[in-house]
């Protein structure tokens, strides 16, 4: 990389006068954790683009402190276009950023003890876990690790200070490193522990990733068996906690290989869910993921961009020759996957004990904007004053959250006695308790799409209401309203919001115009595959009911939508669908 370390030609763009940065500090910027975009329905022909940018924060586990957020809140109205967007790997995006603020607002989140490093680029991104704040031993050992993970593989330039910071050198040390030291983990240490394998790189700035980084972005979940929040089975490295019966931690099952991103009529790339690599003992664990990640540096894909993730060098070596590979780096062979409870969804969504006197609540944030809404909104956003009920709560009660895979909130740590007054705020600010969200709604996951990213097709967050009406119009009008059925669309193929693993999905493909895919199961532990392309928005409704119907027709006991499609294939669904008249039961 000519960049200097993550430097060049950034330093230089930031200070001049323009608007915009060029694309080589475009691609720089992204490490540091923004995006240049523009609002494409302002655009005007013969005029200058208006253009803003993007900040995602670093936050592992999805952990936010009361006075992070509230600052967030605060430069979401000075800097932002007004509103916090929650993301599905549980980090807090602000838009509308002009490039002059961007110092003030980076510099503002440093000062507070959190930074945007690695959010973005060609690095290890936000590490996800599964946002039950639990206090059972494993639970903990999942945020412990979850942390250790967003540390280790954390970009050691001094690029940060040097263009967010500049003479002001002292910054709050992150939270979670803060945490991390006081449980006994010396991050720098493990990071530069150099056994000799060839994970350590003599680059003396990049011990772990080199003057190059890696070939595309990483992602790591940590998570405990049988719960799948997370979507486990979709990042380059997943981590499962085993303990013993005392709740000891023994180590990690590990899995590999997972992505989501892919290209329209592009076979070379692809959807695909990880595998198993093996067993790990918390002895090892760190020098294990060290391994795959140095295993993805040097055999990753760098000549062809879209076949640069992990996912297509464990595709094309096979999960035997792959952990061959890793084994080569970690230095003995890596131990059989241990058998672990069936993977189930859950969102931990509403009130929960938290197993130390204390309760947790789960606020279900449509497709993760925090926005007050006026009585122009769709559905049930309509008269919604999310921010200010977030705020509130934040501020009244000094209250932590965590934000989950499925673009909403937890708060933790409540005292009991303030689940009523809490209750109250969220009734006032007119926000349904989660047993008067529609299920649909609340399993369903939107990207934002347009008008503001570049790579949209067509639009995703924006239409999600009204297709959640749609669908429960349709499955209503079966008499089959009240079923559960995770349901996610994308604007484009490249699957922010994990639209492949999905019991029924759209992917926009073109102006107004979606793929459909189906068979995706409610433990989110498969791939749907594509049913029909170029469905027309105004088509989506009548290329779907007949898909319902068969269903309901033919499922078996407890099966959901998504299983079923997967069992009886595309084929037989085509063929029902292309008898179906209107009728309950098409003759065949």
């Amino acid at each position: 990389m000519r960049s200097n370390y993550l430097k060049d030609p950034l330093k230089e763009e930031l200070e001049n006068d323009e608007i915009f940065l060029g694309s080589d500090a475009v691609v720089v910027m992204k490490y540091h954790g923004s995006y240049m975009q523009d609002n494409r329905e302002k655009r005007q022909k013969g005029v200058q683009k208006d253009y803003q940018f993007m900040l995602r924060l670093k936050s592992p586990a999805g952990e936010i402190p009361p006075q992070l957020y509230l600052k967030l809140d605060e430069m979401a109205d000075q800097f932002g276009q007004g509103d916090l967007r929650a993301t599905t790997r549980q980090a807090w995006q602000i838009h509308g950023i002009l490039k002059g603020e961007l110092k003030t607002v980076i510099s503002t989140i440093m000062k507070a003890g959190s930074s945007a490093i690695g959010a973005c680029g060609d690095v290890n991104r936000n590490v996800m876990c599964t946002p039950a704040p639990f206090t059972s031993p494993a639970y903990k050992y999942a945020r412990q690790y979850s942390k250790l993970m967003a540390e280790l593989f954390k970009p050691q330039t001094n690029a940060f200070t040097e263009l967010w910071l500049g003479d002001e050198k002292v910054v709050e040390m992150e939270y979670w490193l803060k945490e991390l030291y006081q449980e006994g983990f010396n991050v720098n240490e493990e990071m530069t522990r150099d056994t000799g394998t060839g994970i350590i790189t003599s680059d003396p700035v990049e011990p772990i990733y080199g003057q190059r980084y890696l070939p595309k972005k990483f992602k790591i979940a940590v998570t405990v068996p049988g719960d799948n929040s997370l979507d486990i089975y979709t990042n380059d490295i997943g981590l499962v906690v085993i303990t013993n019966d005392a709740g000891d931690l023994e180590g990690f099952d590990v899995m590999v290989g997972g992505g989501m991103g892919r290209t329209h009529n592009k076979d070379s790339t692809f959807a695909r869910v990880a595998d198993h690599l093996g067993f790990v003992s918390k002895e090892d664990v760190v020098e294990l993921c060290k391994s795959i990640v140095a295993t993805q540096r040097d055999h990753g894909n760098r000549e062809v961009r879209p076949n640069a993730r992990m996912k297509y060098l464990v595709h094309e070596q096979g999960i035997d020759n792959f952990r061959k590979l890793v084994e080569g780096y970690f230095g003995k062979p890596i131990q059989p996957w241990r058998p672990i409870a069936d993977w189930k969804y859950q969102d931990w969504m509403g009130w929960h004990e938290q197993g130390d006197g204390k309760l947790f609540l789960g606020i279900n944030i449509e497709q993760g904007r925090v926005r007050d809404f006026d009585e122009t909104a769709f559905g049930s956003l309509k008269n919604s004053k999310i921010k200010s009920a977030i705020q509130k709560l934040v501020s009244d009660f000094n209250l932590t959250m965590i934000l989950t895979p499925s673009q909403s909130i937890i708060f933790r740590d409540i005292e009991k006695e303030h689940q009523h007054a809490i209750d109250a705020v969220l009734t006032a600010h007119g926000l349904k308790s989660i047993d008067e969200v529609e299920p649909l709604v609340r399993l369903s996951m939107a990207c934002p799409a347009l008008p503001l990213c570049g790579l949209a097709i067509t639009e995703a967050e924006r239409r999600m209401p009204l297709l959640m009406a749609n669908m429960k119009d349709v499955l209503s009008k079966l008499g089959i309203g009240e079923s559960e059925i995770i349901i996610r669309m994308t604007g484009c193929p490249n699957g922010c919001a994990r639209p492949y693993m999905a019991e029924l999905a759209l992917v926009g493909d073109g102006p107004d115009s979606y793929q459909m895919w189906v068979g995706g199961n409610s433990g989110l532990t498969s791939l749907a595959t594509v049913f029909k392309n170029k469905v027309k928005w105004d088509a989506v409704n009548s290329t779907v009911e007949p898909l319902f119907v068969y269903w309901k027709l033919n499922r078996k006991e407890g099966e959901g939508f998504g299983a079923f499609c997967s069992r009886v294939g595309n084929d037989e669904l085509a063929r029902f669908s292309t008898a179906y008249n209107g009728a309950v039961a098409p003759a065949l």
